[in-house]
Formats: C-alpha cells, sequence, structure tokens
C-alpha cells in the first residue's frame, strides 16, 4: 500500500532546497486563510502530464500518461482541467487527453500535481490564495528544479496571490475536514529532510497559519520506506466532518500492516477540532493486482480516491471483492455522487495514485 519508491538512484538532485526560516507563531485570529473539504465546489482540478523516461522508464511512463490522459478526461466531463505539459510532450497529451483538457506549457520533472501544486485557500478577507509550501522532491530525493516553479505557476495562472509558508511538506501529506481538522504523518512533515529541528506545537502554528487548521490528529506512518515518507493520503481520508475511512494492510509480513493497525487505533481514540469523536471506517488493499505492471512498488490503495463535481474518482485493481468493497464503502460515504473506478495500474506501478495526480482549485 506504499508510495513509490526512489525510481532513479541516478538522478542528480537539487541541493540545498530546505528553506530553514522560522516558524511563525500565529492565533485563530492571524489565521489567512482555510483549506476547504476536498468534497466543495471545485472550480476546477490541475494536473500534470509529467514523466520522464530517466525516472519513470520508458514503458512505464508511456502507461502512466495513458492513465493520465484517462484520469484527465474523466474528471474533464464533470469540471474543467488544467493539464500542465511540457512543449516536447504537448502533441501526445492533445492527442490522448482529448479536446476538453486544457493544456497550460509548463516544464515540469514529474506528475505528482498533489505535491507540486499550491493548497488553495479561502482568504480571511475574501478570495483565495495558493499555499506554496517549498516543494523540496520530498527530502531532495528526486530532480525537482521545475516542479520547485510549479506552486507559483498554478497560483498565477489561476489568478491567485503566493502565500508562502516557512514549512517543507507536500499537499499528499495534509488531509482536512474543512471544519478546522487536519490528518498528518509525522514521518513526513516533521521529518529532517523538510523541516529539521521543527516540533509538533510549531508545525501546528504554521499550518493554523496558512491552512486554518485548529487541531492536528499525528499519525506516526513510516519514514524512509518510500519517496514521500508516508503521506497521509495513503493512510487516512475524511470523507465528512467526523467521519474517516482509514487504509488498512493484510499482509501481516509488511511493515504497513502494524502500521495501519496502529493508524486505526489512533484515529477511534481521536476527536476533531470540534470535539466529536471520529467514525472510523476500515478499508483494507486489494490481496492481488493484475500481473501487467505489478512491482514490489506497486500502491494497490484504494483510500488514493479523489473527490470532484458530482463523483468520487477511485481506482480498481482487478480484485473483485476489493475492488466491489471499496465502491461499496465510496457508495454508501458519498451519496449523491458516481462513485467512477478506474484502471490506473501504471501510475501504481509508480507508486501513486489518482489523488496524487489531482489538485483542487475550490469555486
Amino acid at each position: 500500500m506504499q508510495r513509490r519508491q526512489f525510481l532513479s538512484a541516478g538522478t542528480s538532485l537539487v541541493a540545498g532546497a530546505t528553506v530553514g526560516m522560522p516558524v511563525q507563531s500565529a492565533s485563530a485570529a492571524d489565521s489567512q486563510g482555510r483549506m476547504s473539504d476536498e468534497g466543495e465546489r471545485h472550480a476546477a482540478t490541475w494536473m500534470a502530464f509529467g514523466a520522464s523516461d530517466e525516472i519513470w522508464g520508458r514503458r512505464l511512463k508511456a502507461g502512466a500518461q495513458a492513465n493520465l490522459a484517462l484520469i484527465a478526461q474523466t474528471i474533464a466531463q464533470l469540471e474543467p482541467v488544467q493539464m500542465l505539459v511540457s512543449a516536447q510532450d504537448y502533441d501526445l497529451a492533445a492527442r490522448l487527453c482529448g479536446s476538453k483538457v486544457k493544456l497550460l506549457i509548463q516544464d515540469i520533472d514529474d506528475l505528482w500535481m498533489r505535491d507540486t501544486g499550491p493548497v488553495f485557500v479561502k482568504k480571511a478577507g475574501g478570495g483565495f490564495a495558493g499555499v506554496d509550501f517549498n516543494f523540496n522532491g520530498w527530502g531532495n530525493k528526486q530532480q525537482h528544479r521545475n516542479d520547485a516553479k510549479v506552486a507559483a505557476f498554478v497560483a498565477k495562472t489561476a489568478g491567485v496571490p503566493v502565500l508562502k509558508s516557512s514549512l517543507i511538506l507536500e499537499g499528499g501529506g495534509i488531509e482536512v475536514d474543512g471544519q478546522g481538522t487536519a490528518i498528518i504523518t509525522e514521518s513526513c512533515v516533521l521529518n529532517g529532510n523538510r523541516n529539521p529541528g521543527v516540533s509538533k506545537a510549531q508545525c501546528e502554528q504554521e499550518l493554523q497559519r496558512v491552512l486554518g487548521i485548529d487541531k492536528v490528529i499525528w499519525l506516526p506512518g513510516i519514514a524512509g520506506r518510500d519517496i514521500t515518507d508516508g503521506h497521509t493520503d495513503f493512510y487516512a481520508r475524511f470523507c465528512a466532518p467526523g467521519v474517516v475511512v482509514a487504509g488498512f494492510e493484510n499482509d501481516t509480513s509488511s511493515p504497513e500492516h502494524a502500521v495501519t493497525q496502529r493508524h486505526l487505533a489512533i484515529l477511534r481514540k481521536a476527536t476533531d477540532a470540534r470535539g466529536r469523536p471520529l467514525q472510523v471506517l476500515r478499508m483494507p488493499g486489494p490481496d492481488d493486482v493484475r500481473p501487467q505492471y505489478a512491482n514490489k512498488d506497486f500502491a494497490a490503495g484504494y483510500i488514493n480516491f479523489y473527490v470532484c463535481n458530482g463523483a468520487v474518482i477511485c481506482p480498481e485493481f482487478g480484485d473483485a471483492r476489493a475492488d466491489r468493497n471499496c465502491k461499496a464503502i465510496l457508495r454508501e460515504q458519498f451519496p449523491g455522487r458516481d462513485i467512477v473506478q478506474l484502471n490506473i495500474d501504471a501510475i501504481a506501478a509508480g507508486g501513486g495514485g489518482i489523488h496524487c495526480t489531482t489538485q483542487q482549485q475550490p469555486a
């Protein structure tokens, strides 16, 4: 159920990317914006058609770009999709994505818009802003010279100001209910490869300032097992305020089995920012996946779904029982939305999922 491993050990990295700015103290009155629940109405979905031979390998790159086009076409039936693409891939993207997906030429390194794009927030005084969390290649594990500029480019194109944070983190590491509660993994955000010396309290103060977070529920995660150091969006997601669906690893020999058990225990004892105990639903992963792209890094996580206007877009992995269970849980938790399952095996083989490839811009 893990995210992608460091796919190319030979990739040259951009050094010195740690921001190192002091974390600012904040009170509720100081909050400059509030991150909305993903299920609120969207103005658009942002994606990136980025995948290089160096990082992905030629075969996996071709499959991943076809998967990206499928996700984009599916979402574009429901809301506008803005897709960043390098100039050399423009014709391919246009052919695969079709006319409903708007292509924007911008140099990019990889396809994970959830992590490289801005986190949109509603500003306290009205309007929106895009929070730039200083993307550093998941702790300087991968080339990110172009991806470090994506947040500012997207915010500018969307016509909103950039709100800079003193933290280094990625959108996949933040899960919110839109009412002041966040679920975050310690293994990612408190990792020395992103925020050395930053305490939980300091992190919470900064998240209150830029995202309007009043309470953080901390999950341990696993550092170093994958390139993200254990993002929240492969462990736990809000379906609604007070309701969380949590991933569970069936394989008792996997380190993920123990950590997902621990996460379930923590969430079942937790309360949200308004004092409500959480209703926690367990969503096991598949026991089997299709063999074409199966590898040790295959991210077989149903938790990595994306909520867009009128639908929930989620994966299916060819395990009929588990696929049906995923769809049934999401149908019950998101009444009034279509539950659309897609084969995204090539993206999963690269260690990510549908949520990882998208970033919502609230309406």
